[in-house]
């Protein structure tokens, strides 16, 4: 198939995999003064050519909303001037971070004299594949460039053109700084061949494979890769309100983690509340959401109680909504909200409201999830709420990576031996 550039895809990614495994090396050698000044720059790009982004996300919203995109994509796409000044800040605060590159993560002494260091080095080439959102072109190429990696983002159809205007304040950034212009590639072309080009791995010149996104194109990625994966899966995020919980306080954090931004990964999608104290908080809790404009799907036991709740259906405990609905379940005490979590989670981001030390650390312990949260938002899964700076995505998985990608996890590491003549012994 012929893209705009007047070449098929095949070709055009082959030449995009060439290009940033060239950029590769001297970006991976670079000094980190060279990565912060281009970062910085790159920051400043994006703020100093704000209007321009913003009359190219104006094209991808009109198409969405002619495309029918729900409420909640539509907020993922839309940016807004403070949205593109908190993604400069976010790259300023990226460029603030230690240099990982060189970093010695461990070092000891042999009996033999040998002394031995594990030394964080660059992934390689990393593809990100991601969906809707546009700051993530700037999130993930700025993480990977402190990383001393190149990167190649293809971002979803939908927000093509917001992508490119970001992606050209990056490059800027770049040239600015003195290092190679090809380290951030950007896919120029909606057509879904691209995806599976880079599945193939490029003909050996991309290390790693970093999906965002839905069910579907997390799936797809992980069943034709021929590269590694760090999964992020989708974010069937619950909140347990315990017996012990402040009523104010659990009212306080599930209006946040279920409504201050609904479409994120990580807002609440199922809300358990111990049966013991259903009298007490289980109206207020659905008075409070319901009144943020949240819809409510609930167990016949919680309808009793609230009749203006939607029956919950077997697939609500299972379904991420991104959207302003939320299921609800009274359950059996810590024990019960255990067992409906680990058989429904994704592995994503739970939270415990709980004044009980006992339930907290249990919670902790037995919960088999990237992020655990107690008497805390869900929002708070973040990798720039965590201090990282920013993040390229949650990995549900349990392989490198778990949790917010920041610049640590974009490093893979080496052991230098360092001796005096040592030969080994026959």
């Amino acid at each position: 198939m012929l893209t705009r550039t007047g070449t098929d895809t095949a070709t055009l990614m082959a030449g995009i995999g060439r290009k940033a495994r060239a950029g590769l090396r001297p970006l991976g050698l670079a000094p980190a003064a060279s990565k912060t000044a281009a970062l910085v720059a790159m920051a400043d790009a994006i703020e100093r050519n704000m209007q321009t982004i913003l009359d190219a996300n104006a094209v991808d919203m009109a198409a969405g909303e002619q495309g029918a995109l729900s409420t909640a994509m539509l907020d993922r796409l839309k940016l807004t001037s403070a949205r593109i000044h908190a993604m400069a800040n976010g790259v300023r605060a990226i460029a603030a971070l230690p240099d990982p590159v060189g970093q010695v993560i461990a070092e000891w002494d042999r009996p033999n004299g040998l002394h031995i260091e594990r030394v964080r080095t660059p992934l390689g080439v990393i593809g990100v594949i991601y969906e809707s959102r546009p700051n993530v072109t700037a999130d993930a190429g700025a993480l990977c460039v402190k990383a001393g990696n190149a990167v190649i983002l293809r971002g979803g159809s939908d927000s093509l053109n917001s992508s490119l205007a970001i992606h050209a304040c990056l490059v800027e950034g770049l040239r600015a700084g003195g290092l190679p212009a090809e380290a951030i590639q950007l896919v120029p072309v909606a057509d879904r061949a691209a995806v599976g080009e880079m599945l193939k791995g490029l003909g050996g010149n991309l290390d790693v494979i970093i999906p965002r996104g839905g069910r579907s194109l997390v799936e797809r990625v992980q069943n034709e890769a021929r590269v590694p994966v760090f999964a992020h899966l989708e974010g069937i995020v619950h909140l347990y309100v315990d017996r012990s919980a402040d009523l104010d306080m659990a009212v306080k954090l599930a209006v946040n983690a279920k409504m201050r931004r609904t479409g994120i990964c990580g807002a609440a999608e199922t809300l358990l509340v111990d049966r013991t104290v259903a009298s007490t908080h289980l109206v207020p809790l659905l008075d409070a959401l319901a009144g943020a404009g949240c819809e409510i799907r609930a167990s016949g036991e919680v309808r009793k109680a609230w009749p203006q709740a939607t029956p919950a259906t077997d697939a609500d405990w299972s379904t991420e909504y991104l959207d302003a609905i939320i299921s609800v379940k009274l359950v059996d005490g810590v024990s019960d909200a255990i067992d409906h979590i680990e058989t429904h989670s994704s592995h994503h981001t739970e939270a415990v409201v709980a004044d009980d030390p006992a339930v907290v650390e249990r919670f902790f312990n037995e919960i088999d999830s990237a992020i655990l949260l107690h008497n805390a938002s869900t929002q708070f899964a973040d990798g720039g709420e965590f201090g990282m700076g920013a993040e390229i995505g949650i990995a549900t998985g349990r392989m490198h990576a778990r949790g917010p990608v920041g610049v640590e996890q974009l490093t893979s590491f080496k052991y230098r031996v360092r001796g005096a003549g040592q030969v080994r012994p026959g």
